[in-house]
């Protein structure tokens, strides 16, 4: 009876659920829609997307998953010098790579043999500078494999580009080791790149003022570049540049002659720098090199001879329009006047130094041209010309700022004033006369009434100018 009851009562509970669920039913249409079959589509076509982009990002995952190989491993765990050898070794440049290694040993044995904080301890290790390791790698190879080829042109072309690339100060002896390479070959030492490499080799030797090895390198490549033509990798013709460094090289020759007074082989010296320099139709070079044969003709006496030079001088640097160069070839000029007593001619050469000077703005030629002008008319004793010529320059350096030069302008100013005071002074006290007389008296006056001071000076200068 009692499980009777509790079926029935189940059943009634069952009923009351289904009747409850159908009524939520009814009440839920107005507010809910019902999932249609378009739903369905949608979750079919999302959970196909996610399936296809898990799909790719597991490929991704897969790629970036993958085990790098034993090479590959090898540059991450290498230093960069490895690195390179072992690439040179691989594609069988072996002399390259033996080449690289002397270079690198060397640079150690530098550094190692230099003192503690100089300039050469504190520079970065070669085998620590990738960018250049690699410019070494790709053009010594490019080089071993033209050699394999008889290429020899190719291969001085390779070390030429080397030697040029590195000009940084503390790379030129790695720029004179590619530069000797290229010329001082058996094969190709007679080519284009080779003879381009001895003129910068001898500009780099110049830099160093190692003369001697400067002038036999340019000596070799203007014979090597007489007949040719060619032209460095600036469109310059080499026999030409030959002949500009052979200039240079020998004025700075003559340097050491002149101050042993070895005159005559500094003059041997500098005919031979001012041959090459005309050569060289470059008038800049050709006019430094008249106006140091103009110099070197003056220490000696030969004051006629150095005017030829300096006139030759005046007029390449008034062609080129140098206003430096100008002023310069006409002081000298003026020494050489006053040497030979044409004191008219070293006045007039003066002035036009100082309105060269004027023109360009060339403030310290200026004051030197207005005091060496002074100086000139207090050997004249023309003291009234003197002091307007010290004043100028006196004007001019307080301009520039140059507390030197202003003192000695004030010193030459206040020595021309007390000159000229001195002489008028004296004259007043010959003449005796009543004008004289009456301005002794008014100076005597003065003097006792007001105290020295700068002003007063100004005041007495203007009274007896």
């Amino acid at each position: 009876m009692r499980r009777e009851t509790t079926i029935l009562s189940l059943v009634q509970v069952d009923r009351q659920v289904k009747m409850n669920a159908a009524v939520k039913r009814q009440h839920s249409s107005a507010f809910l829609p019902e999932i249609t079959t378009h739903s369905n589509k949608w979750r079919k076509g999302t959970q196909h997307r996610w399936k296809r982009d898990s799909l790719q990002t597991g490929l991704v995952l897969d790629k970036s998953a993958q085990i790098l190989s034993k090479e590959e491993t090898a540059r991450f765990r290498n230093t960069v010098k490895q690195n390179v050898c072992v690439e040179m070794l691989q594609e069988g440049c072996h002399r390259s790579f033996s080449e690289l290694f002397s270079l690198l040993r060397s640079d150690q044995d530098r550094r190692a043999a230099a003192e503690p904080g100089s300039a050469l301890s504190l520079q970065t290790p070669l085998e620590e500078q990738q960018d250049k390791l690699e410019t070494i790698k790709l053009h010594l190879c490019q080089a071993e494999q033209a050699e394999r080829t008889g290429a020899w042109s190719l291969v001085c072309e390779q070390r030429l580009f080397l030697g040029v690339h590195f000009s940084a100060p503390e790379d030129q002896l790695l720029s004179l080791h590619f530069l000797h390479s290229c010329a001082d070959r058996e094969q190709g030492r007679c080519s284009r790149p080779a003879t381009e490499a001895r003129a910068c080799m001898a500009e780099l030797y110049l830099k160093q003022e190692n003369l001697e090895q400067a002038r036999q390198q340019a000596e070799m490549c203007l014979k090597q570049a007489e007949d040719s033509g060619w032209l460095d990798s600036a469109g310059q013709p080499l026999r030409l540049r030959a002949c500009q460094l052979l200039g240079r090289i020998h004025s700075q020759l003559a340097d050491a002659s002149l101050a042993a007074s070895n005159y005559q082989k500094a003059l041997t010296l500098l005919h031979e720098g001012y041959s090459m320099a005309a050569e060289s139709q470059d008038k800049q070079v050709e006019g430094e090199a008249a106006y140091r044969l103009g110099l070197a003709y003056q220490c000696t006496g030969d004051h006629d001879t150095a005017k030829k030079f300096f006139n030759t001088c005046m007029q390449i640097f008034g062609t080129l329009q140098d206003a430096d160069g100008l002023g310069k070839a006409y002081k000298a000029m003026a020494k050489s006047l006053e040497s030979q007593g044409n004191i008219d001619g070293t006045v007039h050469c003066l002035e036009e130094l100082a309105d060269i000077s004027r023109r360009n703005g060339l403030q310290y030629n200026l004051v030197d041209a207005c005091l060496c002008l002074g100086n000139i008319f207090c050997t004249m004793h023309q003291y009234r010309r003197a002091c307007e010529s010290f004043l100028q320059g006196y004007d001019v350096a307080c301009h520039i700022g140059d507390v030197a030069l202003l003192q000695k302008a004030q010193v030459l100013l206040a020595s021309a004033r007390a000159h000229s005071m001195i002489t008028k002074y004296s004259a007043d006290v010959k003449a005796a006369t009543p004008v004289a007389l009456k301005r002794l008296m008014a100076w005597k006056e003065t003097e006792r009434h007001r105290e020295l001071s700068a002003d007063y000076t100004d005041h007495t200068a203007s009274v007896w100018y």
